[in-house]
């Protein structure tokens, strides 16, 4: 791998810096990550890169853009704190088992699994954008099965580990149409459920030396990532969660057909 993460060759360091910054606002205004912008494109500028590396880039960035948008939705007082905490806990196993699984995994069916995996979910929120989301009790708590819960945030673990994506991405359609949580709270707790599954999946990462010496691409796309973050989240309070929901669709199939096209 050398020296640099990625050969950067000719990019500027502005086009890394607004594609940050898109990656922080649409990721942070659907509770994803951004990662289902940022692997695409990385994976359309660096055709010849190991996906191993664009994971491990994409993960990094996804832990910055987690960051900013907790401490935005937090000051919004949107976080589900104990749900967060608790399927943050889940991811963990199934991250370490999607990593594994991604050194057995080529090229072309690393794409092929993400781009199916996209269309399938956008699928499921197309057909159905306007779940219905259960009432708190009397002191403020969300009344869900926490069982199914924390078994598909290991699920979510999973395709974060595999694809680099951070598991928003299984997270907020779960709680949105499965555990019935309202599209706001569910893409803030997402948010905060991020940073955990990005740190555990940067660290294993670095552990095995994939960021190398140059961290010159992560630095350029943080820079992005971290005012992104800040507008996705104000933008966030003004759109309806119908929208919400229709955003992310529409983006996981875009993404999906690209990648299985490519």
């Amino acid at each position: 791998m050398g020296e640099s993460i990625l050969d950067g060759g000719g990019l500027l360091p502005f086009v890394l810096a607004a594609l940050g910054l898109l990656v922080g606002a649409y990721g942070t205004l659907i509770g994803v990550g951004g990662a289902l912008v940022l692997v695409p494109a990385l994976l359309f500028l660096y055709p010849d890169a190991d996906p191993l590396v664009i994971t491990a880039v994409s993960l990094a960035v996804v832990l910055i853009n987690g960051l900013g948008a907790a401490y935005a939705y937090g000051r919004q007082k949107r976080v589900d704190y104990k749900t967060g905490l608790l399927f943050a806990a889940g991811t963990l196993p199934g991250l370490l088992l999607g990593i594994w699984t991604l050194h057995q995994v080529s090229r072309p069916s690393f794409s092929l699994i993400f781009g199916l995996v996209m269309l399938l979910i956008s699928a499921v929120l197309i057909l159905k954008p306007h779940p219905e989301s259960l009432p708190s009790d009397a002191g403020g708590r969300r009344r869900y099965n926490r069982p199914l819960g924390f078994s598909l945030s290991a699920a979510a673990g999973y395709l974060a580990g595999l694809l680099g994506i951070g598991g928003g991405i299984i997270h907020v359609p779960v709680m949105t149409h499965i555990l019935r949580f309202p599209a706001h709270v569910a893409t803030a707790t997402s948010s905060f459920i991020l940073v955990f599954t990005a740190l555990a999946g940067s660290l294993i990462h670095l552990s095995a030396g994939r960021y190398g010496d140059d961290w010159s691409i992560i630095i350029w796309l943080a820079a992005g990532v971290i005012f992104g973050s800040q507008i996705g989240a104000r933008l966030s309070r003004r759109l309806r969660g119908s929208v919400l929901i229709r955003l992310l669709a529409v983006a996981l199939a875009l993404t999906g057909l690209r990648l299985i096209l490519a």
